[in-house]
């Protein structure tokens, strides 16, 4: 592998400083990731990145959780700072008959580059609970919701519990025990001190970057009923539409381009899933008709539906 040229083409500098706060968009990430399964059996890949991980790794937010009392501390915080790590993955805490859950919400086209990212995800988050966890960590159950690699050993034998794929959810099943058990560097006074740093550092992320995100994900959601009106998303976003276009106008946006641009980024990541056929594209990116998408992608890539797929379909 050429690391150098696969983070440059991801916009990162191979030769700049370790910053966890320096961030890429979600599609550079996933292509870096299918540019290397372009080279090489990515099957393992997932196991042996999210093994690597360390919570140093992750800044204040790594140290925070280690300092938690238990696992069920450490969980929290990662479920309530996790922008401070991505804009497009969130975190939740679910109570479960079974135990709890621990679930990755991250909406998308599941693309090759996607279900890479969400495999290693479980897969970091199991290594750093064994991390800090004070006896041995094994999860109930580990689901993931798109279909299984090729081999599925290299998970097995990292996660050591069942795994279900074309699960309804993508999550760690983890036994109430497990979460009681208290961590080998539990520190409530540490704990609470970088708790009180991480929320200063949250109050100072904009507000309206999420505010995007949300649109983005609700125009994404409701494209296959029709491109869907600003007061519609406005509504569905608690705002009014003046009070919706004034926060885009702020930001230098509009809706009109803001929907554009989700039904490009929407439509490349079905278009590299070869699964989905050209009609079924065009219906789920708002067109009536595969003529009508067709002309509107080649507007926005240069190219055409059937060449850009030819150029970039995921294995």
């Amino acid at each position: 592998m050429d690391g150098p040229t696969l983070l440059q083409a991801a916009g990162l500098d191979p030769e700049g400083a370790w910053d966890p706060k320096v961030m890429i968009p979600d599609t550079a990430y996933y292509d870096l990731l299918e540019g290397i399964a372009e080279q090489t059996d990515v099957t393992d890949l997932p196991v042996r990145g999210g093994a690597s991980m360390r919570c140093d790794d992750y800044g204040a937010l790594g140290l925070a959780w280690k300092a938690a009392p238990d696992l069920r501390g450490s969980l929290s915080r990662v479920e309530r700072y996790a922008r401070l790590w991505t804009s497009v993955v969130s975190y939740e805490v679910r109570p479960d008959p079974q135990g709890t859950l621990f679930i990755l919400h991250r909406s998308g086209p599941r693309r090759l580059g996607l279900r890479l990212s969400n495999e290693t995800t479980l897969a970091s988050a199991v290594s750093l609970v064994r991390q800090v966890s004070s006896a041995p960590f094994v999860p109930l159950e580990v689901l993931i919701r798109h279909s299984a690699p090729k081999r599925t050993d290299a998970h097995e034998a990292w996660f050591g519990c069942p795994l279900r794929f074309d699960a309804e959810l993508d999550a760690l099943r983890i036994s109430d025990e497990a979460l009681g058990r208290a961590n080998i560097l539990g520190d409530e006074g540490i704990s609470r001190y970088l708790t009180s740093h991480l929320d200063a550092e949250l109050s100072q992320i904009a507000p309206e970057d999420t505010l995007v995100r949300r649109a983005r994900d609700a125009i994404a959601q409701g494209l296959s009923e029709g491109v869907p009106k600003m007061e519609d998303i406005a509504h569905e976003l608690g705002l009014s539409g003046r009070s919706f276009h004034r926060r885009l106008s702020e930001q230098g946006l509009n809706f009109q381009g803001l929907t554009e641009e989700t039904r490009r980024d929407l439509a490349e990541g079905l278009l590299r899933e070869p699964n989905y056929t050209l009609a079924e594209i065009a219906f789920l990116t708002g067109f009536s008709e595969q003529s009508s998408f067709t002309r509107a992608f080649k507007r926005w890539v240069g190219v055409t539906p059937a060449s850009f797929r030819k150029d970039h379909a995921s294995g």
